[in-house]
Formats: structure tokens, C-alpha cells, sequence
């Protein structure tokens, strides 16, 4: 085992990853020209390259938030010699990959049905990602400026900012209405004959998506939809998808999506060609959860509650659904009786912090989004454990409900039609330390936004770790704290497990 495992750690990360990105800039760039020949060629060598293969292995094997996830086989996790034997079979059949079936597992909707999770196995997991890197690339060249969701480079906040900037008091925001469009089980009704029309890729390539597709069909529906749980699956949906943008000023966020009309605009008209877009794919508009609302009545996107005020302001909210949530995680952890104060701050940090990560372009400003009674709850059920005095009790909330500046529309959105994939490494490389704060952010801005272990520029298709030097994690001197990949934490944490 150790033999495996030391050749799977002494691989060169850093040179493979440039590797990849070396030939998705040249994808990128041959489909901007309109070189479609030359793309799919590159696309080829995507396909073939170790680079990608290792790559596609430790994504899904090592980083993935899913990864411990079993497929139709059982398998959960991958041992290191699995793991170079994957990165074989991913060199010798990944142009002629035969997909297997598909486990599915049932998740509770909010209106009470269920919808059908499907999980490939780990090593169709793997090929779907060496798909994406050669797919992707091209795509991104394709894409609308209003689509967000599931896209490298973009983020949910880039929406929040453009409906700012459409509803503010200078656009007369204030008579503005917003159709909330929602698509009748989008991924589950997506026309395969659409999909492999518009993929731009080889041969080979479009072969095995078909295959990936026919996978985890419906019986009821055999020519229709991409299987949600699917590493490949919110590319396709952005495939199919593309276009509906044009129709009229709105924003997309995967099947999320919104319209903004001005007091002259005709809904009807506009709802009318977008069942004629959707029709063509095979979808359609969900009647009862699709609605026309005034901006001044608010609405709600992406875990947030927009509105105009009467004043002609803009201002948005964390949305009660999504405070909701919050409270129901906090009070999971607070109340669970299995773990004492010191365990539970520690477990409730990343949950809040996250949580105001999020919405810190938000006003947070009332005692509702401060948390200030779920910390004062916190608090008490802490002062109830043996030997916590008042001021530990104090101290722990500190830690479990870290703080997070605000400030109501700061964020930056991207530019445009931009890609990390165009190359601009200083322009993606300092937007994605504005997607930090704190101690993150001043750490990346310390860096010059380069990893502090492989020295390679942020991009955004991996998130940002911090690593305590001296594995102290309560010491968060600047000194002590370096912004590391999360692939560079983990070779970090093996060079030294202490740390």
C-alpha cells in the first residue's frame, strides 16, 4: 500500500494542473475564433492526457464534496492503488467508455414529493469529470453574460449585484415587475436530441455523454433528462439552456431563473416565447410556481428576499426560508447532547460563517440576521454543562458565532462574458480574493492571491483553505495563517499530520 501511496502523493499536482489549463485556454480560444475543428482536436488531447486523468481521479476521489457517496457498485472511497488503477482505466477506455447504471436515492422536496437522486459509480464519477474539463472550456465561450449557476468564475452574488443594479432607484426600479420563473422538473425532462445537437465535442466524446444519458433514464420518459447527481449533469443543463437569456433582460441561475420587466413590457408575450424555447428542449414551465410580482411586494431568489421600497430603495435580505434553514442547523448542534460546549463552537463556526459569508452583501443589520437570539440560546444551554462558568460560556459563543463584516451591494461582478479560461490569471486571481473576507482575504492580498505551498494563482474551480502553521487552529495570527488550495491543505496535512 505505502508503494502506491507514495507514488500517488509524489505526483508533480502543480505541473499537471497547468498542464490541463494550458490546453482548456487553447479550447476556449479555438471556439471563440469560430475554429471548431481545431477545438474538438485539443478536446482529443484533453481526453488522452495524463494531466486530466490524474486530475479527474483526485477530484472525485479526494475532493469532491460527495465523494464518500456509493454508486450501483458499493464502493464509497477509493484506497490509493484504486486510485492509480482508476487513472489506468480512465487512460485506456475513456474514449470508448461504457457507463454503468445508476444508484437512486430519494430526497424530500419542500412541497412534500421527492425527487430522484441518481449517483454514478466513482469510476463513471471520474470519467464524467475528464468529460467536463475537455467540455467546459468550450462552452464557457458560448455562454450568455446573465447565466450564473454552475459555471467556474461566477457566483450566486454576481446575481444579487445585477438585480441591484436593474431595480435601483436610477433605473426606476420601483416600477419594475419580475416574472419568477420556474421550470417543471427541469433536469428530469431535458431532450437528449437537444443536448447532443448542441454539445461542441468529438466523436468519442459525444458518444459517451449519450450513453451517460440513456444511464439513468425514466421509463416513462426514454428520450428525456440528465441524471442529477451527475458530475457532468449542471454543464449539460447550462447547454440546453443556453439561449433562453435573449429572450428578454433577466438572469439565470442553472434552471433558477428570473425577468425583469419594465412597466411597458407584455408578460404574456414574454412567458409565451419562452414555453416555445422550453418546448423545443422538451421542457415546460410549471404554471402554479411561476408568478408576476411587483418589486415593491418583493420576492424571493437564491436564498434571498429582494425588494424596492417605498422610497425608491433597493434592499435585500436573508429570505425566511433561508433563515429557516440557519436556525435548524444551529439548533441541531446546540442541542445535541452527544457532544459537549467546546465540540459544538467549534462544529457551529463554519456553519455561521459560511452563512454570513453569503450574505454579506446583505443588510444584516437587524437583531433577526445578527443571530443575536440564537447566540444568546447557545450561550445559556452552554452555561448549563459542568464546569462552564459565564465568561467560557462567553468565549465559546465567540468562536461558534464568528463575525463577519457586511456591507449591502459591496460585491464585485464579473465582467461581462469573462472566463477564468481566457488566461487573465491577475484579473480572475483578485476577484476571487474579493469572494473572501477576513482572515482569508487579508492572507490571499499577503500572498498576492498565489497559494502559499504550490505558488500558482487562485482561480475559482478550487476553494481557498486556510492553513495553520503551527497546527494551533485557535492561533489566527497573521504570521500563523497561509492561504493554501484545498488539494495543497491536504498534501500539507500529510506531510505533517500534526499540523
Amino acid at each position: 500500500m505505502s508503494k502506491h501511496s507514495d507514488l500517488w502523493k509524489s505526483q508533480k499536482w502543480k505541473k499537471l494542473r497547468q498542464n490541463l489549463f494550458r490546453l482548456q485556454k487553447r479550447v476556449y480560444k479555438a471556439v471563440r475564433d469560430g475554429d471548431l475543428k481545431k477545438a474538438r482536436s485539443l478536446q482529443k488531447l484533453i481526453l488522452k492526457s495524463r494531466s486530466a486523468q490524474f486530475l479527474a481521479a483526485r477530484q472525485v476521489t479526494q475532493l469532491n464534496k460527495g465523494k464518500k457517496t456509493a454508486g450501483v457498485d458499493g464502493l464509497s472511497s477509493l484506497n490509493y492503488r484504486e486510485r492509480m488503477e482508476l487513472v489506468e482505466t480512465l487512460k485506456h477506455y475513456a474514449h470508448d467508455w461504457k457507463h454503468s447504471g445508476l444508484r437512486e436515492i430519494p430526497i424530500p422536496k419542500k412541497n412534500g414529493k421527492t425527487r430522484m437522486l441518481k449517483i454514478p459509480t466513482i469510476a463513471d464519477r471520474a470519467w464524467q469529470c475528464l468529460i467536463k474539463f475537455a467540455l467546459e472550456p468550450a462552452h464557457e465561450a458560448t455562454f450568455s453574460a446573465d447565466s450564473y449557476g454552475f459555471r467556474t468564475g461566477r457566483c450566486a452574488q454576481d446575481v444579487q449585484k445585477r438585480l441591484q443594479l436593474h431595480l435601483k432607484s436610477s433605473c426606476n426600479g420601483i416600477e419594475k415587475r419580475i416574472i419568477e420563473l420556474d421550470i417543471k422538473k427541469c433536469f428530469d425532462r431535458i431532450s437528449h436530441s437537444c443536448i447532443m445537437d448542441q454539445l461542441i465535442a468529438p466523436k468519442q466524446i459525444k458518444q459517451g455523454i449519450f450513453r451517460c444519458l440513456k444511464s439513468g433514464v425514466s421509463p416513462e420518459f426514454p428520450e428525456h433528462g440528465t441524471p442529477q447527481g451527475g458530475v457532468v449533469s449542471p454543464l449539460l443543463a447550462n447547454v440546453a439552456l443556453n439561449g433562453i437569456e435573449d429572450i428578454h433582460p433577466s438572469l439565470r441561475y442553472a434552471d433558477d431563473m428570473v425577468f425583469i420587466l419594465k412597466p411597458k413590457d407584455n408578460a404574456k408575450k414574454i412567458l409565451d416565447k419562452v414555453k416555445a424555447f422550453l418546448a423545443e428542449r422538451g421542457m415546460e414551465i410549471s404554471e402554479e410556481k411561476t408568478k408576476l410580482t411587483k418589486t415593491t411586494d418583493g420576492f424571493d431568489f437564491l436564498g434571498w428576499n429582494f425588494r424596492v421600497q417605498k422610497n425608491g430603495k433597493f434592499r435585500s435580505i436573508p429570505s425566511e426560508e433561508n433563515h429557516r434553514n440557519i436556525r435548524k442547523k444551529i439548533k441541531a448542534v446546540v442541542n445535541n447532547s452527544n457532544y459537549g460546549a467546546q465540540i459544538k463552537a467549534q462544529k457551529l463556526a463554519p456553519i455561521v460563517r459560511g452563512w454570513r459569508n453569503y450574505h454579506s452583501s446583505c443588510d444584516m443589520s437587524s437583531s433577526r440576521d445578527s443571530l443575536w437570539f440564537m447566540a444568546k440560546t447557545a450561550n445559556r444551554k452552554f452555561r448549563k454543562e459542568k464546569k462552564i462558568s459565564r465568561y467560557k460560556a462567553t468565549e465559546l459563543c465567540k468562536k461558534g458565532f464568528p463575525k463577519v463584516g457586511y456591507k449591502q451591494n459591496q460585491h464585485v461582478n464579473v465582467k461581462g462574458t469573462k472566463s477564468p479560461y481566457d488566461g487573465d490569471l491577475v484579473y480572475w486571481s483578485n476577484r476571487n480574493s474579493r469572494l473572501y473576507s477576513d482572515a482569508t482575504s487579508k492572507a490571499l492580498q499577503r500572498q498576492r492571491h498565489s497559494c502559499g505551498h504550490c505558488g500558482l494563482k487562485f482561480l475559482e474551480d478550487e476553494s481557498v483553505h486556510l492553513h495553520h502553521v503551527d497546527g494551533n487552529h485557535d492561533n489566527w495570527k497573521p504570521k500563523n495563517l497561509v492561504a493554501v488550495h484545498q488539494s495543497c491543505h491536504q498534501q500539507l496535512h500529510w506531510s505533517n499530520p500534526k499540523g
